[in-house]
């Protein structure tokens, strides 16, 4: 009985002596099979059987049931993240697993400028990720999503950053993540400085975006929001050429008097205030510029042609200012008309 004790358990021993020795060589050896480049998809839910099964059906590994036994004795066979796993040249099966199980999926580095509107934002994420720019336009009208902050569009919201974006990631999710990072860096402090000031955040986002869309030097933006600033407590009209573009349907490039005169809501040559919302995606300058404006008296300013404005307090004062450089060929007033 001893003896057939003694047998079997060497058996087994050997057996599993067998088995550790297989997999350890197969873990560890780059399956030489695979050369090329494999992408495969891991959606959630996916069992990790049907996972290594197109892992060896690609040719990633050369069988894919030692892997589901090495990860079930491991217990990370439901650790999986789901993602876009790229794999190239000769990789070690438990190489494979690692990354699978790290979540070191293809990304997407994507840097997004400020001053971009939605629709163009969408259609840079078409170019440089996987999103659609259509679905993406579609997802920053979900109702869920702008009932929250009270407004009927996202235009504004959207923070332009560098991110770095899943490449399974949907267009609702990378929504979500730019909307995300506007509320963390709209901070509490910007929210009450608003407040001092006599604006909701909406408006002060509004502002930025104009503020944002003019240009000039970052050191001049205060001094452009103290122009709109002091316009708005004077009840002066705005005149801001960007929100005039924003409203036209089909801007061709090159703005007419026949579109000053033109009637939409965001047309600040037409209408008295603030326009009903943002007309770009701003930054932090911008938006730091809407919250502090100069202490300035100025109302009007003009390009100069060479990226900076010049500033004046009175129409007398601007009129010489436009003259002087549209004279000269240099530039055109942003700021033409009296209230």
């Amino acid at each position: 009985m001893t003896t057939r004790v003694f047998l079997a358990g060497g058996v087994v021993f050997l057996a599993a002596l067998f088995v550790t020795g297989y997999l350890c060589g197969f873990l560890w050896t780059p399956y030489q099979g695979h050369s090329s480049v494999t992408e495969i998809e891991v959606r959630k839910g996916d069992s990790f059987a049907a996972i290594t099964k197109e892992l060896s059906d690609k040719g990633v590994v050369a069988q894919w049931r030692p892997l589901v036994l090495w990860a079930q004795l491991r217990g990370v066979d439901k650790k999986v993240h789901p993602g876009l796993y790229r794999f190239e040249g000769s990789v070690a099966p438990a190489s494979v697993l690692a990354r699978l199980v790290d979540g070191r999926s293809v990304h997407f580095r994507v840097t997004i400028p400020e001053g971009l509107t939605v629709r163009q934002i969408a259609d840079l994420l078409e170019r440089q990720a996987r999103v659609s720019a259509e679905k993406f336009v579609v997802a920053t009208k979900n109702p869920a999503l702008l009932d929250p902050l009270e407004v009927d569009s996202l235009e504004g919201y959207l923070f332009p950053a560098t991110y770095k974006l899943p490449a399974v990631a949907t267009e609702e999710e990378v929504v979500e993540t730019l909307l995300a990072t506007f509320e963390r860096r709209f901070t509490r402090e910007m929210e009450a400085r608003g407040r001092v000031i006599g604006m909701t955040r909406h408006q002060v986002v509004t502002l930025a975006s104009i503020i944002e869309k003019e240009g000039g030097p970052h050191g001049e933006w205060a001094m452009v929001s103290a122009v709109f600033h002091n316009r708005l407590k004077r009840g002066m009209r705005l005149q801001s050429d960007p929100t005039v573009i924003y409203g036209l349907e089909n801007f061709d490039g090159n703005l007419t008097r026949r579109d000053l005169r033109t009637p939409t809501p965001y047309n600040t040559y037409r209408i008295a205030g603030l326009p009903p919302g943002p007309i770009a995606n701003p930054g932090l300058a911008a938006i730091n510029a809407a919250l502090f404006p100069a202490a300035v008296d100025y109302l009007y300013f003009v390009s100069k042609n060479d990226g900076s404005h010049h500033f004046s307090g009175t129409l007398r004062e601007h009129n010489k200012a436009v003259d002087r450089y549209q004279r000269n060929g240099r530039a055109r007033s942003r700021r033409v008309a009296s209230p």
